[in-house]
């Protein structure tokens, strides 16, 4: 079986400063999915190089594989916490281990988790109708079971 760690190393030694690895599966039939990132976008051109690169250091001849190089999707949850800092002051649908839904605007991402502005409608005390009501909720990344970009067209 390929080797998952050796699939990574060969990534990273093609990335750009700006690019990244996001992920690496190797299946028990050696089916490859390398999934990459950039922080400013990445052309097919260099998921093309990519995979070039990394096909022509591994032997067929040793081991039959299948090798799928493609950049993580407009729809693909984010997976690294580099994913969250790239997407800062941007619309994105977070969901949480306890089952709640929330969209908002990505205010903080570290290394601890991230803070999400969030604004509903919400009859205020004394109001008798909904008003737009701005907050901001901290979540660490252990709270956050999937998010993701929101698409606008």
């Amino acid at each position: 079986m390929i080797d998952k760690a050796k699939i990574a190393e060969l990534v990273n030694e093609k990335l750009t400063e700006d690019q990244f690895l996001v992920d690496v599966t190797v299946s028990s039939s050696n089916v490859i999915h390398v999934m990459v990132d950039s922080d400013t976008g990445i052309s097919i051109n260099q998921i093309v190089e990519i995979s070039r690169f990394v096909e022509s250091n591994l032997d067929r001849e040793v081991e039959d594989f299948e090798l799928s190089v493609f950049s993580s999707g407009l729809s693909e949850p984010f997976r690294l916490v580099r994913q969250y800092k790239k997407n800062l002051d941007t619309e994105i649908e977070v969901l949480l281990t306890d089952g709640r839904k929330l969209a908002g605007l990505l205010k903080r991402a570290d290394e601890q988790g991230i803070d999400l502005e969030v604004t509903t409608k919400e009859k205020l005390e004394g109001s008798k109708k909904k008003e737009l009501v701005t907050r901001v909720h901290s979540f660490e990344y252990s709270e956050i079971k999937e998010a993701k970009k929101i698409l606008k067209f």
